[in-house]
């Protein structure tokens, strides 16, 4: 039995032209191999007569050559080979366009299985570039089901078909089966090599759904293990043991009450924090809930032991946000702050490094200059970052080895289903603010059509006489991006704004493709209200308070996700005034009319979530795949949660009985556990 790691140039008929192709999806060892799964199937199971075979349709035919295969060609460049087949029912022509080996491989007298779309005139029945295979021999791609792979140039799906056909074979009769005998029996789970053989070349249906779900299980349940033992790992790990003090001290020295929910996120961060095993926490809160105040507890929890904190956030100006607004709140507990951006100049940036040194600074906020070469601490005990989608796992790292295994916090304003949570965000202890503070508005959002257009823009107008500010969304930069059709370009629709419609207004406008100073600058200058209209993509998701800013209008809004649209409507509504966000949609679809109806019935973050994933799938969540954690081949987080929930609770029954899949019979979960994370870390092993 060839081991599961071999690198596929060594098996049999792939060689390495084709490994070279395949290493471009991403796969180079037989384990990645028989594990690219089909992205869809094509039914070519149904044999039909020649003589039933309808105009247009796609069908499967067992029939003889009756003719001598001709090759002609017509002009340079078009060679074409014909010859005529028939069953007992009736005859049709095949016509091949510039596949000249069809001349040495279809054989007068010999039968073929047929697949292509027919073509019928007055009864004359004919087929062009169908693909065959011979009576009797292997068939991958006629009378069956057929996998359809996703692809790269210079391979189709029946080259990796056969690929994996190979790589199937050079497993051996036994592929190791990770999933022990008594789970496999509880849930009805397939055997290993009944599944791999299935999800590839299934007989039927009914046999593919068997093998889908008992995949989906293992990769679930693996994950789940994988990320069991990276949380008992740390939990076995040696951290700071900070001194006990009572966060109530900070908390009443702030102008107003934090909320229950607050109160609850930062008693599970200073009970991390005395166990003596590193903090790996997240505070998941909906935009407005308070998080910042939460940090800002942790820091002077750690202060009070004589350690440093450092946040660091993913922009420069919401650095200096972040600053300006903590500096005097832990300056009331006798605090130092301090800001470490790329925009210091020399000499700020060495005072500001000397006072890091020297430990004159307790709590430091920045960018990824945090973590740049020639930042030392004196003595750093907390790591606090924000917006954790915006940093992978690495960068946490890199900031936290500037001390001695501080605590790490990590804060995020996007609400997230808590059983993805638990995946999304796996290697951390979750902690939910689900309440908004008292005063927090409400933004009234309405779901409108393009005939209200005129009346928003006269909206607009009154709320500009107002002094109030105004974001326009728009979902692309210009209308290179993407086949011509109604999205709004951000470029062409804010010059079209100013030169057309507002010519008495101020409008700016903002896209990822800038630099982040030309980014901070604009923003900075809208925040300062410079302009009236600041017309952006989704870049100011996560930015800078503008209080100012009481109106959100996003175009296209069915091409958001829930949780995207509710991240953009919290740019507003942080001020004194009452605000607004519009969301315009021509679409007709009852789907978006629902989704767009919840935006408008609620402003809680975590039902959003919920209803966005049960309406659009997890894409929100898992857009940019997390660093850090292993992709899912098979699984859908959306479509498999009760097969996900099983597959925790199996895992976590397991690690009850065997902490560190330490005993024999563990070792396959243990090795594949290793392969799935990361097959160089040996963080398994």
């Amino acid at each position: 039995m060839t081991p599961l790691t071999q690198d596929i140039r060594y098996i049999k008929g792939i060689g390495e032209a084709r490994a070279k192709l395949l290493g471009k999806l991403g796969v180079s060892t037989l384990e990645d191999l028989i594990s690219y799964f089909p992205r869809d199937y094509e039914d070519r199971t149904a044999v039909r007569p020649v003589a039933e075979l309808a105009d247009g349709e796609a069908a499967c035919v067992l029939a003889t050559v009756v003719s001598p295969v001709r090759r002609a060609r017509i002009r340079k460049g078009l060679d074409l080979t014909k010859t005529r087949v028939a069953d007992a029912s009736g005859a049709m022509d095949l016509t091949f366009f510039n596949q000249n080996y069809v001349k040495d491989s279809l054989l007068p007298g010999e039968t073929y299985y047929f697949f292509g779309r027919a073509e019928v005139r007055n009864s004359h029945r004919s087929m062009a570039n169908p693909v065959f295979e011979r009576e009797g021999a292997p068939r991958f791609s006629t009378g069956r089901i057929v996998p359809v792979y996703r692809l790269t140039a210079g391979l189709s799906s029946l080259i990796i078909a056969r690929a994996v056909d190979r790589g199937l074979e050079a497993c051996g009769d036994i592929l190791p089966d990770p999933l022990p005998d008594a789970l496999r029996e509880r849930h009805g789970l397939a055997h290993a090599r009944f599944a791999y053989e299935t999800i590839h070349f299934p007989p039927s249906f009914e046999a593919l759904k068997t093998a889908r779900h008992r995949l989906i299980f293992e990769e679930f349940f693996i994950l789940s293990l994988g990320l069991g033992l990276l949380r008992g790992r740390r939990g076995r790990e040696d951290g700071l043991r900070l001194h006990p003090a009572d966060p109530g001290d900070f908390f009443r020295r702030l102008p107003f009450s934090p909320t229950g929910a607050q109160k609850r996120a930062v008693d599970d961060a200073v009970s991390d924090m005395l166990s003596g095993v590193p903090m790996n926490r997240l505070i998941q809160g909906d935009v407005g809930s308070g998080k910042t105040v939460c940090a800002a507890a942790c820091a002077w929890f750690a202060a009070q032991s004589g350690y440093q904190s450092a946040l660091m956030v993913p922009t420069e100006i919401l650095a200096e946000q972040h600053c300006r607004t903590l500096t005097p709140l832990m300056a009331q507990c006798g605090l130092r702050t301090g800001l470490l951006t790329g925009a210091l100049t020399a000499k700020e940036r060495r005072e500001v490094l000397y006072k890091l040194a020297s430990g004159e600074t307790d709590l430091i906020v920045g960018t990824h200059a945090l973590i740049s070469e020639g930042v030392e601490y004196a003595k750093l005990g907390l790591v606090i970052t924000d917006e954790q989608h915006r940093f992978g796992v690495t960068q946490r790292a890199a900031i936290a080895a500037k001390g001695n295994r501080p605590h790490v916090l990590v804060m995020s304003a996007t609400p997230i289903p808590r059983t993805l949570a638990l995946i999304l965000y796996g290697e951390l202890d979750v902690s939910v603010i689900d309440e908004l503070p008292p005063g927090r508005q409400r933004v009234d959002t309405f779901a409108v059509g393009e005939e209200m257009r005129p009346r928003i823009h006269k909206f607009i107008r009154r709320l500009v006489s107002e002094g109030r500010q105004v974001f326009i969304v728009c979902p692309l930069v210009e209308e290179g991006d993407a086949p011509p059709d109604d999205r709004r370009a951000v470029t062409e629709y804010a010059e079209g704004l100013q030169r057309e419609i507002f010519p008495e207004l101020r409008v700016s406008y903002i896209h990822g493709r800038m630099k982040d100073k030309e980014k901070d600058r604009i923003m900075a200058a809208f925040a300062a209200g410079e302009s009236d209209i600041l017309v952006s993509t989704t870049v100011i998701e996560v930015g800078v308070d503008v209080p100012n800013a009481a109106l959100m209008i996003v175009e296209n809004a069915e091409r958001f996700g829930l949780s995207q649209l509710h991240q953009l409507r919290g740019r507003v509504g942080r001020g004194e005034h009452k605000s607004y966000c519009i969301l315009f949609s021509s679409s007709k679809s009852a789907e978006t009319r629902e989704r767009l109806n919840v935006m408008q019935k609620t402003s809680d973050g975590f039902v959003i979530a919920e209803e966005d994933l049960r309406l659009r799938g997890p894409g929100d969540f898992f857009g940019s795949r997390q660093h850090g954690l292993p992709e899912m081949k098979i699984a859908d987080f959306a479509t498999d949660m009760e097969t996900l929930r099983e597959a925790q609770r199996e895992a976590g029954a397991l690690l009850r009985e065997d902490a560190d899949l330490s005993l024999p019979v563990h070792l396959p979960l243990r090795e594949k556990i290793a392969r799935l994370f990361d097959p160089a870390s040996g963080a398994f092993n």
